[in-house]
């Protein structure tokens, strides 16, 4: 028959809930933590099992779905919609071709360029890693001087910050968006409300309850319709009287999400990959 296996590398609350509602939901669960297994001898797990990703790290995350996949396991979200969301870059030509609102932005490959085109885009912009999460090495500059410091130590950092994804800054009022999409339906959303310019509840942003409209619920299953994926986080902006997309993730947490919403979160995942072992 198959188990839905939960794998992670750190058991956080998100991973705890995934499993109690598998539990609830009468499916049968695994748990099983990266460094107690090894791949390309015989395999730990059934292709009849269904593969709930759940590493911390991207790069483990992404790695531990392509090793599966090529032993003919179903894993969710796939590795080629972690590849997507996992680099801003990609994420974000991918919405544009498909005509999908978000914040303008530029890339550069030196600091000399990405000044040039901060210039272009107007001040303030804001630079981001094209790897990473939870608000990390963002980077907001309001003039000139400020980018040409920022882009100095951007260039010392190492070769993955040599790709310099320059941002529009979006006056968002003090609060953005993270709404959950399960299986191409928008289930809930919450704004995160934050002093400071990064509002990640990861940063100490505070989580309110954000009902989903018409515009949200379309927006919201075009990301899907280009991504893919059973489970995403998608982060967005209300600016100028419309939603924009700021950023797509494959693998996000939902502990503070519950709660404001009203919505069993971790019941809606499980239910989508334990779906997914059949189709």
């Amino acid at each position: 028959m198959g188990v839905l296996r939960v794998i992670f590398t750190r058991l956080r609350l998100e991973e705890k809930l995934l499993n109690e509602a598998a539990k609830r939901e009468g499916i049968p669960c695994e748990m099983t933590q990266v460094s107690d297994v090894y791949y390309g001898g015989a395999n730990f797990c059934s292709p009849d099992d269904v593969v709930l990703a759940r590493c911390v790290s991207h790069n483990e995350n992404e790695s531990v779905a392509a090793l599966l996949e090529a032993e003919g396991v179903r894993v969710v979200n796939p590795s080629s919609v972690m590849r997507l969301c996992g680099n801003k870059l990609r994420t974000t030509l991918t919405l544009k071709k498909h005509g999908i609102p978000q914040p303008d932005f530029r890339v550069a490959f030196t600091p000399e360029a990405a000044l040039a085109a901060s210039s272009e885009l107007g001040f303030p912009v804001v630079y981001k890693p094209i790897l990473g999460s939870w608000g990390r090495l963002l980077a907001k500059a309001n003039d000139a001087d400020a980018a040409e410091a920022v882009l100095e130590h951007k260039a010392m950092l190492g070769s993955v910050h040599n790709v310099f994804y320059i941002q529009e800054y979006v006056e968002k009022n003090g609060f953005d968006v993270r709404a959950f999409v399960v299986n191409g339906w928008a289930i809930c959303a919450i704004n995160r409300t934050s002093e400071h310019w990064i509002t990640n509840t990861a940063r100490g942003g505070k989580a309110s309850n954000f009902p989903l409209d018409d515009e949200a619920i379309s927006l919201l299953g075009a990301v899907h319709g280009v991504i893919g994926g059973e489970f995403l986080a998608v982060d967005l902006f209300k600016a100028g009287g419309r939603l924009l997309v700021n950023e797509v993730n494959d693998g996000g947490e939902f502990r503070n999400s519950i709660e404001p919403t009203g919505t069993d979160i971790p019941g809606a995942v499980v239910r989508a990959a334990w779906e997914a072992r059949v189709r």
